[in-house]
């Protein structure tokens, strides 16, 4: 979870994550940044670029109709400083706000600063608060129609790749919420992502741990039912999206995961980095934040045994101290850079 400040409202929720419902909205003709386009392009299920929206030359936001979802969504786009030759794409996740609310490593991290150097296209998803970023069986009431490992491993990645002139190396990485659909997504698409990170995620979802993670973030923080995503508990849906259960098919990934312990760090005390709460509530915020991460550690360890059991390689970040917040995943992101970088960047 990236931030606790209670669930928020559907209406919320429908102006800052979509851009209209219904049918494919009329397609718009929009100048784009130097080397960006808006292809005549649509994916085998119908989804398209319905337009871009340009702030300069490194900054672009795209408006992507899913048609599995029947939604727009909006897209922001971090460009390559040289963009004379393609360039690869990271898959930037947020937590369980889904990107549509503050808690965004473009405002609470310098993650952008830090990666606008590196020659890559950073794709910034925005949409699927309390979701999982997963496909649902049905419609909820509260959360409605969400099909995101469609979006994320189906519609999307074609769409960027044909619109950014990419060369086909892509990564994905994730907070807390993301670490689950981070791994999903490259055990659902094969070759699609050649390295993921996670920084504070959960990894199971067939354990009491793992299943009460998922009904607290969709249910008490989102008002959702898990049994619209993935039917009764301990279901074929639960165990399909069992990123441990399921490891042996991350073979091959560069993988990093990092985690806290739950101990009190030098981001845990008011006014610190990456801190969103008011000071005098910090206590209270890191006292939930500590139960979190050191639940955090316990679904890493038994992700850490399950790979190494099958002899795949990944690096975990067990850090010494650190909460569920912001200002550490930001180090953890610059920490992973070299695993990201070695499937953007693959020897020849």
């Amino acid at each position: 979870m990236s931030r606790i400040t209670g669930r928020l409202t559907v209406a919320v929720l429908a102006a800052a994550a979509t851009l209209g419902l219904g049918g494919p909205p009329a397609r718009a003709d929009t100048p784009a940044a130097p080397g960006v386009t808006v292809p005549d392009l649509k994916t085998d299920d119908g989804s398209f670029i319905q337009s871009v929206g340009v702030t300069d030359d490194r900054h672009v936001t795209f408006t992507v109709y899913s048609a599995a979802m029947k939604q727009t969504f909006p897209v922001a786009v971090l460009r390559p400083e040289d963009t004379s030759e393609p360039r690869p794409t990271l898959y930037l996740l947020n937590g369980a706000g889904g990107g549509v609310d503050s808690a965004t490593w473009q405002l609470r991290t310098d993650a952008l600063d830090f990666l606008s150097d590196k020659n890559i296209n950073v794709v910034q998803i925005i949409g699927g608060a309390f979701s999982w970023y997963t496909d649902w069986l049905q419609p909820d009431r509260e959360l409605g129609v969400n099909k995101w490992s469609t979006y994320l491993g189906k519609e999307l990645p074609p769409l960027m790749a044909a619109a950014l002139g990419s060369n086909g190396a892509n990564a994905i990485a994730g907070i807390s919420m993301a670490g689950l659909p981070v791994l999903n997504s490259v055990i659902f698409n094969p070759g699609l992502f050649r390295s993921a990170a996670v920084y504070s995620g959960f990894f199971q979802t067939t354990t009491p741990l793992g299943r009460e993670s998922i009904k607290m973030v969709t249910e008490l923080y989102g008002g959702g039912k898990v049994e619209n995503m993935w039917g009764p508990e301990g279901g074929p849906l639960w165990v399909a999206n069992d990123p441990t259960l399921n490891a042996e098919k991350l073979r091959g990934t560069n993988l990093f995961i990092s985690t806290g312990n739950g101990i009190p760090g030098a981001f845990d005390v008011p006014g610190a980095r990456g801190r969103m709460e008011a000071p005098a509530d910090t206590a209270k915020t890191v006292a939930l934040g500590s139960f979190i991460e050191a639940n955090v550690e316990l679904s890493t360890v038994i992700l850490q045994k399950r790979l190494e059991s099958l002899h795949i390689p990944a690096t975990f970040e067990f850090r010494s101290s650190g909460t569920h917040i912001w200002g550490y995943w930001q180090d953890d992101l610059k920490t992973s850079w070299p695993v990201l970088a070695q499937g953007l960047f693959p020897p020849p």
